[in-house]
C-alpha cells in the first residue's frame, strides 16, 4: 500500500509467536485447557486486528518438549488461522525454542519494515536445557530486542523467575494461571493486550504495563471462587 501523504495507510505486519511448553508436566487437563483457551482466543485476536487496520496480524506457534519445533511454521494471517491442538512429549527444552525463534527474528526473514513482534511464552515448569543461551540469541537480534513480550506461568510451582527473565522488564510480571479459569483469562488477556501494544504506531512496553493495571486485566485472574487449582 502507498506511503504517500494523503494516500492509503501503510499496512505493516505484526508477527505474533506463541512459545508453548508441551513437556510431560503438561499432560492431562493442563494441555487440554491450553488448547481450548488458545482456540477460544483466536476470534478475539481477529477483532483486535480488525480494530487496527494498519497492522496485519500474523500468527505462528513453537512447541517445546524434548525438542523444539514449529507447530505453525509459516506466518498465517489471523483471519485464515485455524488452531491445531498440541500434544505433550518429553522434557522442557525452552532454550531450543528460543533459538528457533531467534533465527526467525533476523532480517531476513523478518522484513525491514514491520510493527513490533509479539513473543508469548506459556510454561508450567523449569527448563531442562540452556535456556539463557536461547534468550541471549533472541536478545541479540534487532527484532528480538524490540519485541513485546508476555509470559504465563501455569501452576503454583511454575518457575516465575525464568519467565521474569524472559520478559526483561521489572515493570512487567508473568501472569499467574493456577486454575483452568485463570489460564483461560490469561490467554485471552495476553493474546489481545499484546496485539494492541504492538499495533500502536509507536509500540512501547509502557502501554502494556498500563493495560496490566486496568481492572479488567490480570486482577481478574485472582478468582477466589475457583476451587479447581493445579
Amino acid at each position: 500500500m502507498s506511503d504517500i501523504p494523503g494516500g492509503p495507510m501503510a499496512n505493516r505486519p505484526v508477527h505474533f509467536i506463541w512459545l508453548l511448553d508441551c513437556s510431560y508436566s503438561m499432560v492431562g487437563e493442563k494441555i487440554a485447557l491450553l488448547n481450548y483457551a488458545i482456540r477460544e482466543a483466536v476470534p478475539e485476536m481477529r477483532s483486535v486486528a480488525h480494530d487496527n487496520p494498519a497492522a496485519q496480524l500474523l500468527l505462528r506457534t513453537v512447541t517445546f518438549s524434548t525438542t523444539a519445533r514449529w507447530h505453525h511454521g509459516t506466518p498465517v494471517p489471523v483471519d485464515d488461522f485455524t488452531w491445531q491442538d498440541v500434544q505433550v512429549d518429553g522434557m522442557t527444552n525452552m532454550g531450543d525454542a528460543l533459538h528457533l525463534v531467534a533465527r526467525e527474528l533476523q532480517t531476513p526473514p523478518m522484513p525491514q519494515r514491520a510493527l513490533k513482534p509479539v513473543l508469548a511464552l506459556v510454561s508450567d515448569g523449569s527448563p531442562t536445557d540452556d535456556w539463557r543461551a536461547g534468550l541471549k540469541a533472541v536478545d541479540a537480534t534487532p527484532w528480538g530486542r524490540k519485541a513485546v513480550r508476555v509470559a504465563i506461568a501455569i501452576g503454583s510451582d511454575a518457575d516465575r523467575g525464568v519467565l521474569q527473565e524472559f520478559l526483561g522488564n521489572p515493570e512487567l510480571q508473568p501472569l499467574d494461571a493456577n486454575s483452568p479459569k485463570q489460564l483461560a483469562a490469561a490467554i485471552r488477556w495476553a493474546s489481545t493486550a499484546a496485539v494492541k501494544a504492538a499495533s500502536r504506531p509507536v509500540a512501547d512496553e509502557g502501554f502494556l504495563v498500563n493495560m496490566a493495571k486496568q481492572p479488567y486485566a490480570p486482577p481478574v485472574l485472582n478468582d477466589d471462587d475457583d476451587d479447581d487449582v493445579w
